[in-house]
């Protein structure tokens, strides 16, 4: 091997073993694909109980806060909501005050899904906070820090 490509090759080595970004993906699809199996049963994956989650409040709310709060832009939160929405777990309306936007909220369907996957989702994240091998408030404070 040319000495270019053994230090193109080492760098690559020390980037695989050391980058933060790809071990945060590769955790990140790990964690989704674990709560994904959990929820599965209910008919809905991780990332729809995030938005379930999101959407949980007493009043309708406009989908800038939703997007901001999932770090995720208006269209992918439209694409997003028509599962749900077509599922009838959450109803998507104009907002009255102004035609242009819209209010999401949860349907009763969707507090009952929210409700029984609550439990699941405790008892599966006690499990993996027990799993890490680090302080799990540390981990979130970092994570919150680079957000």
């Amino acid at each position: 091997m040319a000495r270019k490509d053994t230090e193109l090759y080492d760098t690559t080595i020390h980037i695989r073993d050391h980058c933060l970004c790809l071990h945060v993906q590769r955790a990140a699809r790990a964690l989704a694909r674990r709560f994904d199996d959990a929820f599965r049963p209910h008919g809905i994956t991780s990332g729809q109980f995030s938005l379930l989650n999101a959407l949980n409040r007493a009043e309708p709310v406009s989908m800038g806060p939703v997007a901001a709060l999932l770090a995720m832009d208006r269209s992918t939160l439209t694409a997003n909501l028509k599962p749900l929405e077509r599922d009838g777990l959450v109803r998507v309306e104009v907002d009255p005050e102004d035609r242009r936007s819209r209010k999401l909220s949860l349907t009763d369907a969707g507090r009952k899904v929210l409700r029984t996957t609550m439990a699941i989702w405790k008892r599966e994240h006690a499990a993996i906070e027990k799993e890490l091998q680090l302080d799990a408030d540390a981990l979130r404070a970092g994570l919150r820090a680079i957000a």
